[in-house]
């Protein structure tokens, strides 16, 4: 998921790049959360070096905002890393950018309120979630990106699909319905839904190992991850994690997911390791208030967390993997909701909700 599974929706309340997970980041996004929860069911989602003896640069330089929609929230890359995506989702559009000049175009209007993005691996199609207002949505809507059209959208059932991925043989899309506590699967060659996952609590992000075996969960208000047998669709046990968690990544070898702990109502911050050979996970990694979003390099080594805060955060965390450590702060714009790095591990793409911009970050 290239998106925060909080990063877009306004009046209510966070791959498929490979490396990542947006997203699936991966997604209800918001960009303004409710001041009060009704309790945890119902919660609104909302140069750099490391220290020590593990020093190694994490971002080289940040180039210049580009300017995209209102509220941008979504962000993927074309497997070739030509464009990236980004979806505005006060704007009910998506903005294609030329990354080799960092030129946005014309902007693609989708009927629906967008929410999460995932583009398949030959990179023709977009898969966009329509999570509607206030969460009455239930559609997904395709994209031919080499039109800029789109397409009559599925409809999945359940209510406010929130989280996106697409498998590595980009036959299938996985669709986690939050206000419904389901994932859909859509077979992409038809467009037609399949059964039902159900089980799962408040699906906020979704990652795909890179085998296409297994899809991770994250399950918003029980602060857990669920493991799901894509062969079978049958649920493996809940892995404890952080408080609310909002985004999930795979390292490239498919050995250790990340989930990025929100921590409503984004005043803490942790980023939890999963072993996923035993389904064991592991001492959090303590990085910037409220992380909504997460992504790894190809080369597996570094991930990149934004820090959306309270609606007061402007940085981008960067972990060091090998050793676990976070490095220093990346200064980016206002309220970092989504993040997507390039395929050739050179650019990170961050999406700054307040600003209207995605900030490039030269990491390689």
């Amino acid at each position: 998921m290239a998106r925060s599974s909080f990063a877009g929706r306004a009046t209510l309340v966070v791959v498929v790049v490979v490396v990542v997970v947006a997203a699936v980041a991966a997604v209800a996004a918001i960009a303004a959360l409710p001041a009060v929860a009704q309790g945890q069911a119902s919660l609104p989602r909302p140069g750099h070096r490391a220290g020590g003896t593990d020093r190694q640069p994490f971002a080289l330089s940040t180039g210049k905002p580009i300017h995209v929609g209102h509220n941008p929230c979504a962000i993927a890359i074309t497997p070739n890393g030509r464009t990236a995506y980004v979806v505005n989702c006060d704007s009910y559009t998506v903005t294609p950018i030329n990354l080799a000049t960092g030129t946005p175009g014309s902007a693609i209007k989708i009927s629906r309120s967008p929410g999460a993005i995932a583009i398949t691996p030959n990179g023709r199609t977009a898969y966009l979630t329509n999570e509607g207002v206030s969460g009455n949505g239930r559609t997904v809507t395709p994209i031919t990106l080499a039109t800029g059209k789109s397409r009559p959208a599925i409809n999945v059932g359940g209510w406010d699909p929130d989280a996106l991925a697409i498998t590595p043989n980009g036959r299938t899309a996985y669709v986690g319905e939050f206000s419904s506590n389901k994932v859909t699967p859509i077979r992409l060659a038809t467009g037609t839904t399949g059964p039902a996952i159900k089980a799962v609590r408040e699906p906020s992000a979704l990652a795909i190992t890179p085998n296409g075996r297994t899809a991770y969960v994250a399950n918003y208000s029980s602060n857990t991850v669920t493991p799901i047998n894509l062969a079978t669709g049958k649920l493996g046990h809940p892995i404890k994690v952080g408080n609310t968690p909002a985004a999930i990544a795979i390292t490239p070898n498919g050995r250790t997911a990340y989930v990025a702990n929100y921590d409503w109502p984004g005043n803490g911050g942790t980023v939890t390791p999963i072993n996923l050979a035993t389904g064991k996970s592991r001492p959090a990694i303590r990085v910037g208030k409220g992380p909504v979003a997460i992504a790894i390099t190809p080369d597996g080594k570094t991930a990149y967390v934004t820090d959306k805060g309270n609606y007061n955060g402007d940085t981008v965390t960067p972990i060091n993997l090998a050793t676990g450590k976070p490095g220093h702060p990346i200064k980016v714009g206002r309220v970092p909701v989504a993040i997507a790095i390039t395929p050739n591990g050179r650019t990170a793409y961050v999406v700054n909700s307040w600003d209207n911009t995605v900030t490039p970050i030269r990491i390689k």
